[in-house]
Protein backbone atom coordinates (compact mmCIF):
# COMPACT_ATOMS: atom_id res chain seq x y z
CA UNK A 1 0.00 0.00 0.00
CA UNK A 2 1.44 3.36 -1.04
CA UNK A 3 1.18 6.29 1.35
CA UNK A 4 0.89 9.16 -1.16
CA UNK A 5 -2.73 9.73 -0.13
CA UNK A 6 -1.44 10.88 3.29
CA UNK A 7 -0.04 14.07 1.72
CA UNK A 8 -3.54 15.49 1.20
CA UNK A 9 -4.66 14.67 4.74
CA UNK A 10 -1.45 15.52 6.60
CA UNK A 11 -1.72 19.25 5.90
CA UNK A 12 -4.91 19.37 8.02
CA UNK A 13 -3.21 17.73 11.02
CA UNK A 14 -1.36 20.13 13.35
CA UNK A 15 2.35 19.48 13.54
CA UNK A 16 5.09 20.66 15.88
CA UNK A 17 7.86 22.34 13.92
CA UNK A 18 11.42 21.42 14.85
CA UNK A 19 13.76 24.21 15.99
CA UNK A 20 15.27 26.27 13.17
CA UNK A 21 18.76 25.80 14.62
CA UNK A 22 20.10 22.99 16.82
CA UNK A 23 19.34 23.55 20.49
CA UNK A 24 22.00 23.52 23.16
CA UNK A 25 21.77 20.96 25.93
CA UNK A 26 20.68 23.67 28.37
CA UNK A 27 17.82 24.72 26.08
CA UNK A 28 16.72 21.10 25.67
CA UNK A 29 16.65 20.74 29.45
CA UNK A 30 14.46 23.84 29.79
CA UNK A 31 12.02 22.51 27.22
CA UNK A 32 11.99 19.09 28.89
CA UNK A 33 11.20 20.65 32.28
CA UNK A 34 8.38 22.73 30.78
CA UNK A 35 6.82 19.73 29.00
CA UNK A 36 7.03 17.62 32.16
CA UNK A 37 5.38 20.46 34.07
CA UNK A 38 2.40 20.32 31.71
CA UNK A 39 2.38 16.51 31.89
CA UNK A 40 2.22 16.42 35.71
CA UNK A 41 -0.44 19.13 35.72
CA UNK A 42 -2.63 16.90 33.55
CA UNK A 43 -1.56 13.81 35.54
CA UNK A 44 -2.90 15.29 38.79
CA UNK A 45 -6.11 16.72 37.29
CA UNK A 46 -9.09 14.39 37.52
CA UNK A 47 -11.62 14.66 34.73
CA UNK A 48 -14.78 16.48 35.78
CA UNK A 49 -17.60 14.01 36.42
CA UNK A 50 -15.45 10.92 37.18
CA UNK A 51 -16.29 8.66 40.12
CA UNK A 52 -12.82 8.62 41.69
CA UNK A 53 -13.66 5.88 44.21
CA UNK A 54 -14.07 3.24 41.48
CA UNK A 55 -10.70 3.54 39.75
CA UNK A 56 -8.35 2.01 42.32
CA UNK A 57 -8.11 -1.57 41.04
CA UNK A 58 -4.56 -3.09 41.00
CA UNK A 59 -4.74 -3.78 37.26
CA UNK A 60 -5.69 -0.17 36.62
CA UNK A 61 -2.68 0.96 38.63
CA UNK A 62 -0.45 -1.24 36.46
CA UNK A 63 -2.04 0.17 33.30
CA UNK A 64 -1.36 3.66 34.66
CA UNK A 65 2.35 2.92 35.18
CA UNK A 66 2.97 1.24 31.82
CA UNK A 67 0.97 3.80 29.84
CA UNK A 68 2.37 6.78 31.80
CA UNK A 69 -1.21 7.65 32.70
CA UNK A 70 -3.42 8.05 35.73
CA UNK A 71 -6.77 6.33 35.48
CA UNK A 72 -9.55 8.84 36.07
CA UNK A 73 -7.36 11.85 35.28
CA UNK A 74 -7.46 13.89 32.09
CA UNK A 75 -4.65 11.70 30.71
CA UNK A 76 -6.32 8.37 31.51
CA UNK A 77 -5.40 7.01 28.08
CA UNK A 78 -1.75 8.10 28.39
CA UNK A 79 0.76 6.94 25.78
CA UNK A 80 -1.29 3.85 24.94
CA UNK A 81 -2.51 5.20 21.55
CA UNK A 82 1.03 6.19 20.52
CA UNK A 83 2.45 2.76 21.34
CA UNK A 84 -0.52 0.86 19.90
CA UNK A 85 -0.45 2.81 16.63
CA UNK A 86 3.27 2.08 16.37
CA UNK A 87 2.66 -1.65 16.90
CA UNK A 88 -0.12 -1.78 14.29
CA UNK A 89 1.84 0.11 11.63
CA UNK A 90 4.96 -1.96 12.24
CA UNK A 91 2.97 -5.16 11.86
CA UNK A 92 1.46 -3.87 8.61
CA UNK A 93 4.91 -2.86 7.39
CA UNK A 94 6.43 -6.18 8.41
CA UNK A 95 3.66 -8.04 6.58
CA UNK A 96 4.43 -6.05 3.43
CA UNK A 97 1.03 -4.31 3.39
CA UNK A 98 2.70 -0.92 3.86
CA UNK A 99 5.65 -0.23 1.59
CA UNK A 100 7.95 2.12 3.49
CA UNK A 101 11.55 3.09 2.94
CA UNK A 102 12.59 4.83 6.17
CA UNK A 103 15.73 6.12 4.45
CA UNK A 104 13.54 8.17 2.09
CA UNK A 105 12.67 11.52 3.75
CA UNK A 106 9.29 11.85 2.00
CA UNK A 107 8.19 8.32 2.88
CA UNK A 108 9.39 8.68 6.46
CA UNK A 109 7.39 11.91 6.78
CA UNK A 110 4.27 10.18 5.45
CA UNK A 111 4.74 7.30 7.86
CA UNK A 112 5.03 9.69 10.81
CA UNK A 113 1.89 11.55 9.68
CA UNK A 114 0.00 8.25 9.39
CA UNK A 115 1.21 7.21 12.83
CA UNK A 116 -0.03 10.49 14.32
CA UNK A 117 -3.42 10.08 12.62
CA UNK A 118 -3.69 6.52 13.93
CA UNK A 119 -2.68 7.59 17.45
CA UNK A 120 -5.32 10.36 17.54
CA UNK A 121 -8.00 7.99 16.23
CA UNK A 122 -7.09 5.29 18.76
CA UNK A 123 -7.01 7.91 21.54
CA UNK A 124 -10.62 8.89 20.80
CA UNK A 125 -11.77 5.26 20.54
CA UNK A 126 -10.01 4.25 23.78
CA UNK A 127 -11.53 7.24 25.60
CA UNK A 128 -14.97 5.96 24.65
CA UNK A 129 -14.04 2.41 25.67
CA UNK A 130 -12.66 3.48 29.07
CA UNK A 131 -15.93 5.26 29.93
CA UNK A 132 -18.54 2.97 28.36
CA UNK A 133 -16.98 -0.21 29.78
CA UNK A 134 -16.78 1.23 33.28
CA UNK A 135 -13.01 1.47 33.72
CA UNK A 136 -13.55 5.19 34.25
CA UNK A 137 -17.12 5.38 35.59
CA UNK A 138 -18.92 8.69 35.28
CA UNK A 139 -20.65 10.00 38.41
CA UNK A 140 -23.94 10.10 36.51
CA UNK A 141 -25.21 9.15 33.02
CA UNK A 142 -25.54 12.83 32.14
CA UNK A 143 -21.78 13.30 32.53
CA UNK A 144 -20.67 10.42 30.27
CA UNK A 145 -20.22 12.62 27.20
CA UNK A 146 -18.30 15.26 29.16
CA UNK A 147 -15.91 12.65 30.61
CA UNK A 148 -15.26 11.13 27.17
CA UNK A 149 -14.56 14.57 25.72
CA UNK A 150 -12.01 15.34 28.47
CA UNK A 151 -10.22 11.99 28.12
CA UNK A 152 -10.04 12.35 24.34
CA UNK A 153 -8.69 15.90 24.62
CA UNK A 154 -6.10 14.81 27.18
CA UNK A 155 -5.01 11.89 24.97
CA UNK A 156 -4.56 14.14 21.95
CA UNK A 157 -2.55 16.60 24.07
CA UNK A 158 -0.23 13.73 25.07
CA UNK A 159 0.32 12.89 21.39
CA UNK A 160 1.50 16.44 20.71
CA UNK A 161 3.50 16.65 23.96
CA UNK A 162 5.35 13.52 22.82
CA UNK A 163 6.08 15.12 19.44
CA UNK A 164 7.24 18.33 21.14
CA UNK A 165 9.52 16.42 23.50
CA UNK A 166 11.02 14.45 20.60
CA UNK A 167 11.84 17.61 18.63
CA UNK A 168 12.67 20.06 21.41
CA UNK A 169 13.53 17.95 24.47
CA UNK A 170 16.33 15.58 25.42
CA UNK A 171 14.52 12.34 24.52
CA UNK A 172 11.16 11.09 23.29
CA UNK A 173 8.02 11.93 25.21
CA UNK A 174 7.15 8.25 25.67
CA UNK A 175 10.44 7.58 27.44
CA UNK A 176 10.29 10.64 29.66
CA UNK A 177 6.63 10.20 30.61
CA UNK A 178 7.14 6.55 31.57
CA UNK A 179 10.25 7.32 33.64
CA UNK A 180 8.54 10.25 35.37
CA UNK A 181 5.38 8.26 36.09
CA UNK A 182 7.28 5.28 37.51
CA UNK A 183 9.52 7.52 39.65
CA UNK A 184 6.41 9.25 40.98
CA UNK A 185 4.80 5.86 41.73
CA UNK A 186 7.87 4.60 43.62
CA UNK A 187 8.17 7.73 45.78
CA UNK A 188 4.40 7.96 46.37
CA UNK A 189 4.12 4.23 47.13
CA UNK A 190 7.02 4.29 49.57
CA UNK A 191 5.74 7.28 51.56
CA UNK A 192 2.00 6.63 51.35
CA UNK A 193 1.96 2.82 51.73
CA UNK A 194 5.22 1.16 52.79
CA UNK A 195 6.35 3.57 55.54
CA UNK A 196 2.86 3.79 57.16
CA UNK A 197 2.60 -0.02 56.98
CA UNK A 198 6.00 -0.41 58.69
CA UNK A 199 5.04 2.11 61.39
CA UNK A 200 1.78 0.24 61.92
CA UNK A 201 3.67 -3.05 62.35
CA UNK A 202 6.02 -1.53 64.96
CA UNK A 203 3.12 0.11 66.81
CA UNK A 204 1.41 -3.29 67.09
CA UNK A 205 4.35 -4.47 69.20
CA UNK A 206 5.19 -8.07 69.97
CA UNK A 207 8.06 -10.32 68.91
CA UNK A 208 7.09 -10.10 65.23
CA UNK A 209 6.97 -6.29 65.12
CA UNK A 210 10.44 -5.80 63.62
CA UNK A 211 10.19 -8.68 61.09
CA UNK A 212 6.77 -7.42 59.95
CA UNK A 213 8.12 -3.89 59.62
CA UNK A 214 10.98 -5.17 57.44
CA UNK A 215 8.57 -7.25 55.34
CA UNK A 216 6.56 -4.10 54.74
CA UNK A 217 9.50 -2.81 52.70
CA UNK A 218 9.55 -6.00 50.58
CA UNK A 219 8.12 -4.25 47.48
CA UNK A 220 10.83 -1.58 47.73
CA UNK A 221 13.50 -4.25 48.25
CA UNK A 222 12.42 -6.10 45.11
CA UNK A 223 12.32 -2.79 43.22
CA UNK A 224 15.97 -2.14 44.20
CA UNK A 225 16.96 -5.68 43.13
CA UNK A 226 15.37 -5.20 39.71
CA UNK A 227 17.06 -1.81 39.43
CA UNK A 228 20.53 -3.21 40.18
CA UNK A 229 20.14 -6.29 37.95
CA UNK A 230 18.94 -4.10 35.10
CA UNK A 231 21.96 -1.78 35.42
CA UNK A 232 24.30 -4.78 35.43
CA UNK A 233 22.60 -6.21 32.31
CA UNK A 234 22.99 -2.89 30.49
CA UNK A 235 26.73 -2.97 31.11
CA UNK A 236 27.10 -6.43 29.53
CA UNK A 237 28.23 -6.29 25.92
CA UNK A 238 30.24 -7.97 23.19
CA UNK A 239 32.80 -5.71 21.51
CA UNK A 240 34.03 -6.40 17.99
CA UNK A 241 37.34 -4.78 16.93
CA UNK A 242 37.20 -2.30 14.04
CA UNK A 243 39.87 -0.70 11.90
CA UNK A 244 39.67 2.37 9.68
CA UNK A 245 40.68 1.55 6.12
CA UNK A 246 41.96 5.00 5.11
CA UNK A 247 44.05 5.63 8.25
CA UNK A 248 46.35 2.85 9.37
CA UNK A 249 46.63 2.45 13.10
CA UNK A 250 43.23 4.04 13.74
CA UNK A 251 40.82 1.55 15.27
CA UNK A 252 37.82 1.24 17.45
CA UNK A 253 35.25 -1.19 18.77
CA UNK A 254 31.68 -2.00 17.83
CA UNK A 255 29.74 -2.66 21.06
CA UNK A 256 26.83 -5.10 20.83
CA UNK A 257 25.08 -4.79 24.21
CA UNK A 258 23.32 -7.73 25.81
CA UNK A 259 20.12 -5.65 25.84
CA UNK A 260 20.54 -4.83 22.16
CA UNK A 261 16.99 -3.54 21.73
CA UNK A 262 16.88 -2.11 25.26
CA UNK A 263 13.43 -2.28 26.91
CA UNK A 264 11.39 -1.71 23.76
CA UNK A 265 10.20 -5.35 23.59
CA UNK A 266 8.74 -5.03 27.11
CA UNK A 267 7.04 -1.73 26.24
CA UNK A 268 5.39 -3.22 23.17
CA UNK A 269 4.55 -6.60 24.75
CA UNK A 270 3.10 -5.19 27.98
CA UNK A 271 1.20 -2.49 26.09
CA UNK A 272 -0.38 -5.14 23.89
CA UNK A 273 -1.36 -7.31 26.87
CA UNK A 274 -2.81 -4.44 28.86
CA UNK A 275 -4.61 -2.98 25.83
CA UNK A 276 -6.33 -6.34 25.39
CA UNK A 277 -7.79 -6.17 28.90
CA UNK A 278 -9.37 -2.83 27.99
CA UNK A 279 -10.54 -3.63 24.45
CA UNK A 280 -11.90 -7.09 25.28
CA UNK A 281 -14.21 -5.65 27.91
CA UNK A 282 -16.77 -5.20 25.15
CA UNK A 283 -17.13 -9.00 25.13
CA UNK A 284 -18.99 -8.79 28.44
CA UNK A 285 -22.05 -7.54 26.59
CA UNK A 286 -22.11 -10.34 24.01
CA UNK A 287 -25.32 -12.39 24.14
CA UNK A 288 -26.76 -15.33 22.28
CA UNK A 289 -24.77 -18.08 20.59
CA UNK A 290 -21.46 -16.18 20.87
CA UNK A 291 -21.76 -15.59 24.63
CA UNK A 292 -19.91 -18.82 25.44
CA UNK A 293 -17.02 -17.96 23.12
CA UNK A 294 -16.84 -14.45 24.63
CA UNK A 295 -16.57 -15.88 28.17
CA UNK A 296 -13.90 -18.33 26.98
CA UNK A 297 -11.81 -15.42 25.67
CA UNK A 298 -12.38 -13.01 28.57
CA UNK A 299 -14.62 -13.39 31.62
CA UNK A 300 -15.60 -10.18 33.42
CA UNK A 301 -17.39 -10.14 36.76
CA UNK A 302 -18.44 -7.41 39.23
CA UNK A 303 -15.94 -6.99 42.08
CA UNK A 304 -16.33 -4.82 45.18
CA UNK A 305 -14.34 -1.56 45.17
CA UNK A 306 -12.92 0.47 48.05
CA UNK A 307 -15.72 3.00 47.58
CA UNK A 308 -18.37 0.48 48.54
CA UNK A 309 -19.67 -0.13 45.03
CA UNK A 310 -18.78 -2.71 42.40
CA UNK A 311 -16.66 -2.59 39.27
CA UNK A 312 -16.48 -4.99 36.35
CA UNK A 313 -13.07 -6.69 36.34
CA UNK A 314 -11.30 -9.35 34.29
CA UNK A 315 -11.42 -12.51 36.46
CA UNK A 316 -11.10 -15.41 34.02
CA UNK A 317 -10.76 -16.64 30.45
CA UNK A 318 -7.73 -16.83 28.20
CA UNK A 319 -7.15 -13.06 28.41
CA UNK A 320 -6.88 -13.32 32.20
CA UNK A 321 -4.43 -16.23 32.04
CA UNK A 322 -1.94 -14.17 30.01
CA UNK A 323 -2.51 -10.85 31.78
CA UNK A 324 -0.55 -9.37 34.72
CA UNK A 325 -3.74 -9.45 36.85
CA UNK A 326 -2.25 -10.25 40.24
CA UNK A 327 -3.17 -8.76 43.63
CA UNK A 328 -0.76 -6.43 45.38
CA UNK A 329 1.17 -7.96 48.33
CA UNK A 330 0.47 -5.00 50.61
CA UNK A 331 -1.60 -5.18 53.75
CA UNK A 332 -5.37 -5.06 53.29
CA UNK A 333 -5.39 -1.54 54.77
CA UNK A 334 -3.66 -0.23 51.64
CA UNK A 335 -5.64 -2.06 48.99
CA UNK A 336 -3.45 -5.17 49.00
CA UNK A 337 -4.11 -8.80 49.77
CA UNK A 338 -2.60 -8.86 53.25
CA UNK A 339 1.17 -9.28 53.04
CA UNK A 340 3.58 -11.66 51.35
CA UNK A 341 2.46 -14.74 53.31
CA UNK A 342 -1.12 -14.30 52.16
CA UNK A 343 0.04 -13.32 48.68
CA UNK A 344 2.15 -16.42 48.02
CA UNK A 345 -0.56 -18.64 49.54
CA UNK A 346 -2.99 -17.03 47.08
CA UNK A 347 -0.72 -17.86 44.13
CA UNK A 348 -0.44 -21.49 45.24
CA UNK A 349 -4.06 -22.17 46.19
CA UNK A 350 -6.32 -19.78 44.27
CA UNK A 351 -8.14 -20.99 41.15
CA UNK A 352 -9.31 -19.14 38.07
CA UNK A 353 -12.52 -19.78 36.15
CA UNK A 354 -12.09 -20.78 32.53
CA UNK A 355 -15.32 -21.22 30.58
CA UNK A 356 -15.24 -23.90 27.91
CA UNK A 357 -18.01 -23.44 25.30
CA UNK A 358 -18.27 -27.22 24.99
CA UNK A 359 -18.08 -28.17 28.68
CA UNK A 360 -18.91 -25.29 31.03
CA UNK A 361 -16.64 -23.87 33.70
CA UNK A 362 -13.34 -25.47 34.76
CA UNK A 363 -11.03 -24.23 37.48
CA UNK A 364 -7.41 -23.43 36.59
CA UNK A 365 -4.82 -23.13 39.42
CA UNK A 366 -3.39 -19.64 39.82
CA UNK A 367 0.15 -20.94 39.39
CA UNK A 368 -0.84 -21.88 35.81
CA UNK A 369 -1.77 -18.22 35.36
CA UNK A 370 1.71 -17.27 36.64
CA UNK A 371 3.44 -19.64 34.21
CA UNK A 372 1.32 -18.65 31.17
CA UNK A 373 1.70 -14.94 31.89
CA UNK A 374 5.50 -15.20 32.10
CA UNK A 375 5.70 -17.49 29.05
CA UNK A 376 3.52 -15.30 26.81
CA UNK A 377 5.31 -12.13 27.93
CA UNK A 378 8.70 -13.68 27.05
CA UNK A 379 7.45 -14.91 23.66
CA UNK A 380 6.02 -11.49 22.82
CA UNK A 381 9.27 -9.82 23.90
CA UNK A 382 11.26 -12.08 21.54
CA UNK A 383 8.88 -11.43 18.63
CA UNK A 384 8.88 -7.65 19.12
CA UNK A 385 12.64 -7.64 19.78
CA UNK A 386 13.44 -9.34 16.46
CA UNK A 387 10.86 -7.23 14.66
CA UNK A 388 12.23 -3.99 16.13
CA UNK A 389 15.78 -4.84 15.02
CA UNK A 390 14.61 -5.15 11.43
CA UNK A 391 12.40 -2.07 11.53
CA UNK A 392 14.92 0.33 13.07
CA UNK A 393 17.91 -0.49 10.89
CA UNK A 394 19.80 -2.44 13.57
CA UNK A 395 19.94 -5.73 11.65
CA UNK A 396 23.32 -7.24 10.67
CA UNK A 397 22.74 -6.18 7.07
CA UNK A 398 22.05 -2.55 7.96
CA UNK A 399 24.93 -2.32 10.43
CA UNK A 400 27.38 -3.84 7.93
CA UNK A 401 26.31 -1.32 5.25
CA UNK A 402 26.69 1.58 7.70
CA UNK A 403 30.17 0.42 8.70
CA UNK A 404 31.13 0.09 5.04
CA UNK A 405 29.86 3.58 4.21
CA UNK A 406 31.94 5.07 7.04
CA UNK A 407 35.07 3.19 6.01
CA UNK A 408 35.22 0.78 8.94
CA UNK A 409 36.06 -2.90 8.62
CA UNK A 410 36.66 -5.87 10.89
CA UNK A 411 40.40 -6.73 11.06
CA UNK A 412 41.22 -10.02 9.36
CA UNK A 413 38.24 -9.83 7.00
CA UNK A 414 37.85 -8.31 3.55
CA UNK A 415 36.01 -5.00 3.38
CA UNK A 416 32.85 -6.51 1.96
CA UNK A 417 29.45 -5.79 3.55
CA UNK A 418 28.45 -9.42 3.00
CA UNK A 419 31.48 -10.68 4.93
CA UNK A 420 30.87 -8.22 7.78
CA UNK A 421 27.17 -9.15 7.76
CA UNK A 422 28.15 -12.81 8.17
CA UNK A 423 30.27 -11.96 11.21
CA UNK A 424 27.51 -9.84 12.77
CA UNK A 425 24.99 -12.63 12.14
CA UNK A 426 26.90 -14.73 14.64
CA UNK A 427 26.15 -12.22 17.39
CA UNK A 428 23.18 -9.89 16.81
CA UNK A 429 20.32 -12.41 16.28
CA UNK A 430 21.39 -14.50 19.28
CA UNK A 431 21.91 -11.49 21.55
CA UNK A 432 18.56 -10.04 20.47
CA UNK A 433 16.72 -13.22 21.48
CA UNK A 434 18.63 -13.68 24.75
CA UNK A 435 18.22 -10.02 25.71
CA UNK A 436 14.50 -10.11 24.94
CA UNK A 437 14.06 -13.28 27.02
CA UNK A 438 15.98 -11.66 29.89
CA UNK A 439 13.91 -8.47 30.02
CA UNK A 440 10.70 -10.50 29.71
CA UNK A 441 11.63 -12.79 32.61
CA UNK A 442 12.91 -9.93 34.77
CA UNK A 443 9.74 -7.89 34.19
CA UNK A 444 7.55 -10.90 34.96
CA UNK A 445 9.50 -11.73 38.13
CA UNK A 446 9.33 -8.17 39.40
CA UNK A 447 5.60 -7.95 38.66
CA UNK A 448 4.96 -11.23 40.49
CA UNK A 449 6.91 -10.07 43.56
CA UNK A 450 4.89 -6.86 43.73
CA UNK A 451 7.86 -4.49 43.37
CA UNK A 452 6.70 -0.94 44.05
CA UNK A 453 6.42 0.94 40.78
CA UNK A 454 5.75 -2.43 39.06
CA UNK A 455 8.48 -4.65 37.66
CA UNK A 456 7.93 -3.56 34.09
CA UNK A 457 7.87 0.06 35.14
CA UNK A 458 11.23 -0.19 36.93
CA UNK A 459 12.80 -2.07 34.05
CA UNK A 460 11.56 0.52 31.60
CA UNK A 461 12.79 3.38 33.78
CA UNK A 462 16.29 1.92 34.12
CA UNK A 463 16.51 1.44 30.36
CA UNK A 464 15.23 4.93 29.68
CA UNK A 465 17.67 6.51 32.17
CA UNK A 466 20.53 4.52 30.65
CA UNK A 467 19.64 5.61 27.10
CA UNK A 468 19.19 9.18 28.31
CA UNK A 469 22.62 9.09 29.95
CA UNK A 470 24.21 7.92 26.70
CA UNK A 471 22.35 10.57 24.70
CA UNK A 472 23.38 13.36 27.09
CA UNK A 473 26.95 12.12 26.94
CA UNK A 474 26.88 12.25 23.14
CA UNK A 475 25.23 15.68 23.07
CA UNK A 476 27.86 17.08 25.41
CA UNK A 477 30.59 15.56 23.27
CA UNK A 478 29.08 16.89 20.04
CA UNK A 479 28.74 20.40 21.51
CA UNK A 480 32.41 20.34 22.46
CA UNK A 481 33.59 18.79 19.18
CA UNK A 482 31.03 19.57 16.40
CA UNK A 483 33.18 17.77 13.84
CA UNK A 484 32.37 14.44 15.56
CA UNK A 485 28.66 14.82 14.72
CA UNK A 486 29.50 15.18 11.04
CA UNK A 487 31.69 12.09 11.16
CA UNK A 488 28.97 10.11 12.96
CA UNK A 489 26.45 11.00 10.29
Amino acid sequence: MALEFIDKIAKFIPSIKPPATPLSLREKMYWTAAILGVYFLLYNTYAIGVNQQAVTQPLLQLISIIFAARIGSVITVGIGPIVLSSIILQLLSGAGILKIDMNDTAQKSRFQALQKMAAISIAIVESIIFVYTGYVPAASPALVGLVILQLAAGAVIIVFLDETMTKWGITSGINMFIASGVSYAIVAGTFSILIPEAVQAIAAGGASAIPNALLAFGPLFFAIIVFLVSIYAYEMKVELPLSFEQLRGVGGRLPIPFLYVSVLPVILASSLELSMTVWLRFLDGVKGSLAGLAKFIALYQPVATTGGGTSLQLTGGLAYLISPSFPLPYSANYGGIGGYGTYFTYLLTHTTQLYLPWGGYVFVPEYIHVILYALVLVILCVIFGKFWVEMTGQSPKNISEQLGDMGWQIPGFRRDPRIVEGVLNKYIPTITVLGSIFVGLLAALATLTGAVGSGMGILLTVGIIYMLYQQLENDRLYETYPILEKIAK
